[in-house]
């Protein structure tokens, strides 16, 4: 399957979620069963709801690094996956607008309804994304007007306060398409909780750090992430609550891997299947040295796991009893 054909297929499924973001800083796309669909467009990689949408160019698919994935979660019966396209620096690059900025008219906007609507930049200055709030709300763009050209983060912002209190949509662009969300912000409007489906999160902390994504994705060196994709989860559902091992979703994942993802990853997956072929003894394996072969490692232990106990592969549970105690300890 053509990776085109692959975005295709996954923005088709509710069970999958889409992110444009920056470490700190990120619009999500989810679908649910109850949401209502305004387009569905997967020939231009495009869908909406009345809770959110997304966009990805297909111009420019041919051109992007895909990078599959997967981390560790302080659970060990669980990990999570994900697929990152990636440009290279300077094709990532966006506005990097540090205060408050009127871009007007969003003449883009994903629904027609939308495009007369006002787009203002709220200057997070990351590299590969611009984050933008969207209006059509009158005092909401008064306010924005008096304080373009200031900083929305400085404490006691009255512009971020009047964000805040008028839950504007929530536009998140990089090179590669762009996310839409119209729920409201998380907050105390919300119960203190992010609404389930379309959410946008935007930390001051992890902004500071200045990183483009988190240091458990090991993106190419020089790239940047303009759009992630996360397919369904083989051991949580979209709440990130256990389900039953799903096998289906398993093994539709671990094709994405083989194909995308990174090769010494990949390799460690495969010596510690063949160690198993060969009873091979925890003695006689020598725990890799380097930080995403040892995260290949313990994933592997943790899925192999979920394995045994859904086929009730007795053999391969006893195998596993002494190899997880040795290499997946709690932290």
């Amino acid at each position: 399957m053509s990776l085109l054909d692959l975005l295709k297929t996954h923005l088709s499924d509710i069970h999958a979620g889409w992110h444009i973001g920056s470490f700190g800083a990120i619009g999500e796309f989810h679908q649910r069963k109850t949401d209502q669909l305004m387009i569905n467009a997967l020939d231009r990689l495009t869908r909406a709801t009345e809770k959110g949408a997304i966009r990805l160019d297909v111009s420019q698919i041919e051109t992007v690094t895909p990078l599959a994935y997967e981390t560790l979660s302080p659970h060990r019966h669980r990990w999570s996956h994900g697929m990152a396209l990636c440009l290279p620096k300077t094709d990532a690059a966006m506005a990097q607008r540090s205060v408050l900025t009127e871009i007007g008219p969003d003449q883009d906007a994903i629904r027609p309804q939308d495009q007369g609507a006002y787009l203002f930049d709220m200057g997070l200055a990351q590299h590969h994304i611009d984050f933008c709030i969207r209006s059509d709300d009158p005092a909401l763009i008064e306010t924005l007007r008096s304080h373009e050209g200031k900083d929305l983060l400085e404490p006691g912002s009255a512009a971020m306060a009047a964000i805040l209190r008028h839950h504007p949509h929530r536009v998140v662009m990089s090179k590669l398409g762009r996310v839409e969300v119209y729920q409201k912000i998380g907050g105390p409007d919300t119960g203190g909780v992010s609404p389930d489906g379309p959410h946008t999160h935007v930390l001051p902390k992890l902004l500071r750090s200045g990183q483009s994504h988190s240091a458990n994705i090991p993106l190419p060196d020089g790239y940047f992430p303009c759009a992630s994709l996360h397919p369904a989860s083989a051991v949580l559902n979209a709440a990130g609550e256990d389900i039953p091992f799903d096998m289906d979703r398993y093994e539709a994942f671990e094709a994405i891997l083989n194909t995308y993802g990174a090769s010494n990853y990949v390799a460690v997956k495969s010596q510690i299947w063949a160690a198993y072929a060969r009873k091979e003894t925890v003695a006689a394996y020598t725990e890799p040295t380097s930080r995403l072969e040892r995260m290949a490692l313990r994933n592997s232990l943790r899925q192999m796991l979920r394995i045994a106990e859904y086929k009730q592969d007795e053999a391969l549970q006893a195998w596993l009893e002494l190899w997880v105690n040795a290499f997946d300890r709690p932290s």
